[in-house]
C-alpha cells in the first residue's frame, strides 16, 4: 500500500530525492501492520540510518509515529490502533 501520510517520493523532513521506504512502527508484527495500513514515509539515508534519522533521534522518530497516528484516526478509532499496534503515541 502508498503511504498515507505522503504522496510525494521525496524526504519527509528535507525533500531530497534520493530516498528510502520508513515504516514508521517497526518490528516483525508492526511493520507489517505499518504496509497494511500505509504507515510509511519516504526518508533521505541521513533522515533514516544516520545519526539525526529516525532509527537514532527518539524526538523525530516520536513526532512522525504521532503524525502516522494522528492519520490513521481519521478513518479509524483510538482502540482499533491499539489494538493493531499496542499502545498509543498521543
Amino acid at each position: 500500500m502508498k503511504s498515507i501520510i505522503q504522496q510525494n517520493r521525496e524526504c519527509f523532513v528535507c525533500g531530497s530525492n534520493e530516498v528510502e521506504e520508513h515504516h514508521i512502527f517497526f518490528g516483525t508484527s508492526n511493520r507489517k501492520q505499518s504496509e497494511k495500513y500505509g504507515l510509511k514515509v519516504w526518508l533521505c539515508p541521513e533522515h533514516h540510518r544516520g545519526n539525526s534519522g529516525v532509527h537514532f533521534n527518539k524526538e523525530r522518530d516520536l513526532e512522525i509515529k504521532k503524525l502516522a497516528q494522528e492519520t490513521f484516526e481519521r478513518e479509524h478509532t483510538r482502540e482499533e490502533f491499539r489494538a493493531i499496534f499496542g499502545k498509543s503515541w498521543l
